[in-house]
């Protein structure tokens, strides 16, 4: 604790750190336990950039958080890139608590560098950001935001030149970079001068036309769209965040013509008012939806999370009663339809691909061989995904058509490189149409899907595990599974572990072994004899242990049951340890 608390009494004392930061301090004095939650750690710069708790201290996000992580940045790109002063870097932020400031300060520490820093007039979507890189040219690019977290978080995303989140060597490379900078050796400069000297420019229209351009290129059925459109209903919900404009002139440029907008969650509001936790994965976040939707009959609802990047989806079940899709869903039903139609219009490329992370549904693998597409898995996240899709444009061997993953993310075409919801809303809007043509609901659509390739269902429990504690425990937790891995679950054995951090795959009934294609990662992957898997991880963004479950049943009935008992048992089993 006295090392702690000589951290703490700096921030306090030093002239360095502003008013209010001290002011926020002198509230805690004396709280042992708030003091150690802010100060015994510096807020760690991962693969994915930062994200925690706003407020004072050095395990929180704050404007000398962010100055460090960007002076490392700064670093990086002078050392490793002398033109990426002139290429510059863009910067984008969501509608969270300091999103804007955070920005402005990114900005001002790149200018200090000599490396010109283009900011977006106001919030915007995480995907318009990638696009936004290779749009403006630029060595690297910035967004702030905490994606879905609850209110209290901000983060601070890294993209590269490519547009996608920064990957190894890259990131490993950046982080040496943040780790070794002295919070006082931060260099900043005027906001005035900073536009004076022309290194602080102001980004708005033209790359949001050019965006929008792009995402409605993915639009594959507007003659559907033109014959349906006055008949389909469609309310939508930004949740507080950066997605009404985009999303809404994305919708009214392709011709639909009845989007309700939820008015309680249309602006812009970094506490969330009306969610607390803006996570489109969650059902509560529906609520005010759904009393729309059956006010006006809606065919479809759709909602985005606070930086625009996932979309969750609610429609209508053969009872009439609105469901909730789950991200697999949605994803499958995305994919399905982008290769059907892709291919029935003769433009599925010959070479094309289709890519997944490890914990999405297995029903892509039917699917993408129906339509002789090839099929490749990544690790969790959409930045593997991004990575694949620069590998496959350098080589030429493939072509990207569609990605996703399980926690409610898409992205159809290339022109970002992270998942994009503003896409995603379109493509799921332009499937309802192609549906009510048909007279059939997205349901039947789904309902289609199962009946076809098999009744597959997942899930994911999740383990929260605050403060100093909770990281000790799932260390160990991790640990523990490593060195003594389960022989079953449910009864089941184990026929496949694939430990992703120590690179082995090893058949634990044959004793035969495989390759690891992917990257390092603490990521623990388990195949059942009967086909049924899971996969145990730490949450990159939250202090979580996220368990990730699926089967495939002999219909739905049993297939829900079925992957309930599977998470309900791994959930005890796991917490037990």
């Amino acid at each position: 604790m006295e090392e702690f608390l000589k951290k703490y009494n700096e921030w306090l004392t030093d002239d360095f750190f502003d008013l209010d930061t001290k002011k926020e301090l002198e509230g805690i004095k004396g709280n042992e336990s708030e003091i150690t939650e802010r100060f015994y750690k510096e807020l760690e710069f991962g693969t994915g950039g930062l994200r925690g708790i706003m407020g004072a201290g050095t395990n929180r996000m704050n404007q000398y958080t962010v100055g460090k992580a960007t002076q490392g940045l700064a670093d990086y790109i002078l050392e490793n890139n002398p033109n990426g002063k002139n290429m510059g870097v863009a910067i984008a932020y969501d509608s969270r608590n300091n999103s804007s400031l955070f920005a402005k300060k990114a900005g001002l520490v790149l200018c200090a560098n000599g490396i010109k820093a283009y900011v977006f007039d106001e919030l915007r979507p995480t995907p318009e950001l990638s696009f936004a890189v290779r749009h403006l040219g630029c060595t690297a690019g910035i967004v702030i935001t905490a994606s879905h977290n609850p209110p209290e978080y901000n983060g601070y995303k890294v993209y590269w030149q490519d547009g996608g989140q920064v990957v190894s060597p890259t990131d490993k490379a950046i982080i040496e970079k943040v780790n070794a900078v002295d919070i006082r050796n931060v260099k900043t400069m005027p906001y005035d001068d900073a536009v004076k000297n022309g290194l602080y420019s102001i980004i708005g229209k033209e790359t949001d036309d050019e965006y929008v351009k792009q995402v409605e290129a993915q639009c594959l059925n507007p003659e559907i769209i033109k014959k349906t459109a006055d008949d389909i209903k469609i309310v939508y919900t930004p949740l507080h965040g950066t997605g009404n404009k985009p999303v809404r002139r994305v919708l009214n440029e392709i011709g639909f013509k009845n989007v309700f907008v939820v008015p309680e969650q249309e602006k812009p509001d970094g506490n969330f008012p009306t969610v607390g936790y803006p996570n489109p994965e969650d059902p509560k976040a529906f609520t005010l939806a759904l009393e729309l939707a059956k006010k006006v009959g809606a065919d479809i609802i759709v909602a985005t999370d606070p930086d625009a990047d996932r979309v969750g989806v609610v429609v209508k079940n053969n009872a009439g009663e609105y469901t909730v899709l789950t991200g697999n869903m949605t994803g499958a039903l995305l994919t399905n339809y982008v290769l059907s139609q892709k291919k029935a219009k003769g433009i599925l490329p010959s070479n094309g691909v289709v890519i997944k992370t490890i914990v999405t549904t297995e029903m892509i693998r039917p699917i993408a061989k129906q339509y002789g597409t090839k099929l490749f898995d990544v690790l969790t996240g959409f930045k593997y995904i991004g990575e694949k899709i620069k590998q496959f444009e350098v080589s030429g061997d493939y072509s990207f058509v569609f990605g996703f993953e399980e926690s409610y993310g898409c992205l159809c075409g290339t022109y970002a490189r992270d998942k994009d919801s503003v896409v995603a809303v379109m493509l799921a809007a332009e499937l309802t149409a192609f549906y009510k043509a048909q007279g059939k609901t997205l349901y039947d659509g789904l309902t289609e899907l199962y009946e076809k390739y098999g009744y597959y269902r997942e899930g994911i429990t999740s383990i929260t595990l605050k403060g100093i504690d909770g990281t000790k425990r799932i260390q160990y937790i991790m640990d523990t599974l490593r060195k003594n891995p389960p022989a079953a679950f449910l009864e089941t054995k184990v026929e496949w572990l694939r430990d992703y951090k120590e690179k082995t795959f090893r058949n634990l009934l044959t004793g035969d072994t495989e390759p690891n294609p992917l990257p390092s990662s603490n990521v623990l992957h388990y195949t059942l004899e009967n086909g049924e898997w899971l996969c145990v991880r730490p949450s990159g963004t939250e202090p979580k242990i996220k368990i990730y479950y699926g089967i495939k049943g002999t219909s739905l009935d049993d297939a829900k049951k079925r992957v309930e008992a599977l998470g309900k048992y791994a959930g005890e089993m796991i917490n037990s340890l």
